[in-house]
């Protein structure tokens, strides 16, 4: 107990480098967030896709339910287990960490977008069908100026949820960033103020991260 006491201490109060340079950490670093905006990036593109299929008032209603229902099913894994599991065919690595996260994001955002899109007033879209009206007009028209701003609320929703799983699947998937660096400073050099440096680092991103989220949309919503 008392070690761990000592651990935690070294950690959150004496923090500095060990193994690794600044230009080290904030490589990993710029590797973690880029992974963390590929996989919102696809996520997006898939999910709208997916919530165009899924939505009650855009899709019929078969193919809704069976979209519906496939999502449900990809989001009840975690993110983590899409990761491994791809990792048993591609290996440990980045591209096992990009389709894992981006598979689940797709799933994610598929389903809140669609919730959006369900939320618009019927008229609006029923008035454009019965004038013969297709579905690219009815997104440019109807959908999209009054769904952006909550599509794009939950895609930055989701770009912390993509940041905080690409930190752990540094470690756990080998896929790099600081949370490999995390991994081995802890588990191989046992560098404590390495770790409680990593830690702030990691905590201060978060912070900046959900700050400019909240301020875009605010922005977006008003």
């Amino acid at each position: 107990m008392a070690s761990f006491v000592d651990n935690v201490r070294v950690m959150m109060i004496s923090p500095s480098l060990g193994n690794d340079t600044w230009s080290q950490l904030m490589a990993a670093m710029g590797e973690t967030v880029g992974l963390a905006i590929l996989t919102t990036l696809i996520g997006a593109g898939g999910g709208f896709v997916m919530a165009l299929l899924s939505a009650d008032n855009l899709a019929p209603k078969a193919v809704a339910s069976v979209v519906k229902a496939i999502l449900a099913w990809i989001r009840a894994v975690p993110t983590i287990l899409w990761v491994l599991i791809y990792s048993v065919s591609l290996g440990l690595g980045p591209n096992a960490a990009v389709i894992g996260i981006s598979f689940h994001s797709v799933a994610y955002l598929g389903k809140v977008y669609a919730n959006s899109l369900e939320a618009i007033p019927a008229a609006s879209i029923e008035a454009l069908k019965a004038s013969g009206a297709g579905l690219f007009p009815i997104l440019c028209q109807a959908v999209l100026p009054v769904a952006a701003a909550r599509l794009l609320s939950w895609t930055f929703i989701r770009f912390e949820i993509n940041f905080a799983d690409a930190v752990v699947v540094g470690a756990a998937a080998g896929a790099g960033g600081i949370g490999y660096q995390l991994f081995t400073a802890s588990n191989f050099y046992f560098d404590f103020h390495e770790v409680g440096l990593l830690i702030y680092l990691i905590l201060g991103f978060a912070i900046i991260a959900e700050l400019v989220a909240v301020k875009l949309r605010a922005k977006f919503m008003d």
